[in-house]
This record gives C-alpha cells, sequence and structure tokens, in this order.
C-alpha cells in the first residue's frame, strides 16, 4: 500500500517534492494549498534565477544538482510526451568587490572551487577588457561564474512540477491549513480553517513565508519570515555584450531581462529615513524611492551607459527568510515523527527546489520504508535513472535547537 503524504504548500518547494513522492516513490500524495492562483506565492514573484557562488558549501552542492536538473527538464518533467520550455541561459553571475571587501570574495571563490563550481577571480585589467561597458576603477576583484550560472523561467518551472506530480497521481486542493493533528510526538494530519482534518502518515511543511505560524502550533519557533524585495523593470539604449548578471558591491544587482532589464536591491535602511525590512509588508506598496535613490545611481556609476534608463514596470515578492543564518530548513522535523519541512530558503528556494524536493522526496519514503525507485504508471522520464538525490543534512531544522548557526553570506 503507497504511503500517504500530506503537502502544506504548493508553491515551487511543495511542488518538487510532490512531484518526487508520486514519480518516483509511488506515495500517494496530497497538496493543499490556500492560493491555488499563486497571487502572493515566492515561486510566481522570484526572479528566477541560478548561481553556484555562495558561500556554504550546501549551497553551492544543491545549486549544482539543480542546475543539472534544469537542463533537463523537458525530458524529467514531460507529460505525454510534452515537456516545459524553461528558456534556460547561463551567461553567469558577477561579484564585484572593492579593496575592503576582496578578501570575503576570495575566500568564498576558494570553497566554490573546492565545491566544483566553475568561477574565475578577475582583477580590474581582466574585467575591463571583458566587459568594456563596465566602470572598474574603484574594483579590486570581480568573481565571475564561467558556467552553471544564469537565469529562467521560474513559473514555468513551478507549473510544469505541479503537472508532473498531478499526471503521476498527486492531488491539489484548495484549502486553508491552520494546524495539525497530533497524538503525543506524532503527527496524524492537518487541520483546515472549515474544521475538517486531512489525514496522513507524513506531512510536509511547505509553507514558505507563513512555515513559521503553522509551525507554532506546535509549539515551534521558527525564524522565517515574509520580508518584502522589489525587482524594477526597465528600458535602456545601452548595449551590454555577455552581461551576466551583476552585483555591485553595494548590493544592487541588475541583469538582462527580455529586451530589458531588471534589477533590485536590499530594502533601505530605517537610518536613512525608508522602511526598513518589516515582516510581510504590502505587496502593493513598491518602494520607488529605492530605484531613484540607490538602484538607479548605483547603476549609473558601475554601467555609464545606463544613465540614460526608462524605468517601465515593477513588482515585489517576499522572500521566506530566515533570520537564523539565512540558509533553507529541510528535512524531518526533530520532536515530531511524521512532521517533514522545506522552507526558509532566504530568496534561493526557486533554484534549489529540484535538488531539495528529490532529497527530501527521498528521505520521506526512506524513512517510512516505501522508497521503491519506481517511475509509477507516469514513468519517470529521467535521462540519468542512477543519479543519487543530493545531501540536505546540512539544512536540518536540528541546528535551530542547537543553536548552531550555517551562515550564508551571499543572500542578494
Amino acid at each position: 500500500m503507497s504511503r500517504r503524504v500530506v503537502i502544506v504548500g504548493a508553491g515551487v518547494l511543495g511542488a518538487a517534492t510532490a512531484c518526487f513522492l508520486a514519480r518516483d516513490h509511488g506515495c500517494e500524495v496530497t497538496l493543499l494549498e490556500r492560493d491555488t492562483g499563486f497571487a502572493r506565492a515566492s515561486s510566481s514573484l522570484s526572479a528566477s534565477s541560478i548561481r553556484q557562488q555562495f558561500s556554504t558549501a550546501v549551497n553551492v552542492a544543491l545549486s549544482r544538482w539543480s542546475l543539472d536538473f534544469l537542463r533537463r527538464a523537458a525530458q524529467e518533467l514531460a507529460v505525454d510526451g510534452e515537456g516545459p520550455a524553461l528558456g534556460l541561459v547561463e551567461p553567469g553571475y558577477l561579484y564585484l568587490a572593492r579593496a575592503d571587501t576582496q578578501a570575503r570574495l576570495r575566500a568564498a571563490h576558494a570553497l566554490q572551487r573546492a565545491a566544483g563550481a566553475e568561477v574565475a577571480l578577475l582583477e580590474p585589467a581582466a574585467l575591463r577588457a571583458r566587459f568594456p561597458w563596465l566602470r572598474t576603477d574603484d574594483l579590486a576583484l570581480g568573481s565571475l561564474g564561467l558556467r552553471g550560472e544564469g537565469w529562467f523561467d521560474g513559473p514555468a518551472l513551478h507549473r510544469a512540477f505541479l503537472r508532473k506530480a498531478r499526471a503521476c497521481g498527486a492531488r491539489l486542493v484548495r484549502a486553508d491549513a491552520v494546524g495539525f493533528e497530533a497524538r503525543g510526538a506524532r503527527v496524524l494530519g492537518v487541520r483546515l480553517a472549515d474544521g475538517a482534518c486531512v489525514p496522513a502518515q507524513d506531512v510536509v511543511l511547505c509553507a514558505g513565508a507563513w512555515s513559521a505560524a503553522l509551525a507554532a502550533t506546535l509549539g515551534l519557533a521558527w525564524p522565517v519570515r515574509a520580508r518584502k524585495r522589489d525587482v524594477f523593470v526597465f528600458d535602456s539604449p545601452a548595449v551590454l555584450p555577455g552581461c551576466p548578471l551583476l552585483i555591485d558591491p553595494g548590493g544592487v544587482w541588475c541583469r538582462p531581462e527580455g529586451r530589458g532589464y531588471i534589477a533590485g536591491a536590499p530594502p533601505r535602511a530605517l537610518a536613512d529615513g525608508g522602511p526598513g525590512d518589516p515582516d510581510e509588508p504590502d505587496l502593493q506598496a513598491i518602494d520607488h524611492a529605492l530605484f531613484e535613490q540607490v538602484i538607479w545611481p548605483a547603476l549609473a556609476n558601475r554601467v555609464p551607459a545606463f544613465e540614460a534608463l526608462r524605468l517601465r514596470s515593477a513588482w515585489a515578492g517576499y522572500y521566506e527568510m530566515n533570520d537564523f543564518d539565512h540558509n533553507g530548513l529541510a528535512g524531518a522535523v526533530p520532536g515530531w515523527a511524521g512532521l517533514w519541512t522545506a522552507c526558509g530558503f532566504s530568496g534561493h528556494g526557486m533554484q534549489q527546489a529540484p535538488a531539495v524536493g528529490c532529497a527530501l522526496a527521498a528521505a520521506i519514503a526512506g524513512a517510512t520504508g516505501g522508497a521503491d525507485g519506481r517511475g509509477g504508471s507516469c514513468g519517470s522520464g529521467r535521462a540519468d535513472a542512477a543519479q543519487s538525490p543530493p545531501s540536505i543534512e546540512a539544512l536540518s531544522p536540528q541546528r535551530l535547537d542547537r543553536g548552531e548557526r550555517l551562515v550564508e553570506l551571499n543572500v542578494i
């Protein structure tokens, strides 16, 4: 008899987990989602980029695994012979550093290279030769991803995971989860706002920025909060051959998008009279002063051709920010049998969803004795069926109880 798993939250992490559980392990999966239009979901509002330039080895490994998956997603996620078109491009990321921060860039580079990432350090002369449109006189160093970094259609990946999961038998149910049914230290199901209970042998909490509120009903204090990030779309006559995703030393970032560009930056600090970084602010309240006072001046300074640009539009989405160490929480929840999670990825959940979903599904199926490697009636479609899931042990929620931070410094 197949294992019955209920997933709370059908964003990209929940959808990926459901897909792998149903496709590879033959589990009976139900996805509970209160917003089936995904209007406020981070999955719908992500800038959908992927990189290997992290400061922790686990993040390098997860994004490398996910990148390989994205390259073959048309086969992996095909339904009735039709695979998703994700528009993956790999122009790289370019982190820039001044003299006072170059040591941090060099330390991260050593870790990235040891983890297998193809990343190069470029001195100012090399930066000018490669990117003649870039101002470099105040820079000491740049770190460029040579391959395996870029951007893709994140919402298309999300839809493809949902479609594949449902083709393999998973159910998507519109429902508002408000808590859990439990006996002793075992979770037995999910309670809904209408008073109903959805029974399960395993429950996976993937509610993004709202995961902490649900975890609190079990007495768990998780430091996962909804932090708004604004993304601005602009046009410019500038022609920037080979333009990667550019990260200026001050934190402003920019990359090509279609015929134009998108850009963003951390929220303005309270000391500068800005709104700071409050918990779950209104997504409609775009901070246009952030673009006028911070982003545009920084872009024009770094790329002089950006002095001429026209702001076209803007949107905002939530980072499910883990204020503890800016890394995801993934795996079994300590103290509660049958409860698992994947949340708090602090802006890199979209790019790591394939790897995390695969690893979490394997852990759930393995822990319950349900892993059988089956593709199910839908078939796996895998180009490399022998590929094993990556390790997510370092992201265990146990580190919260132990007070052991796994700090990720490269958060954009």
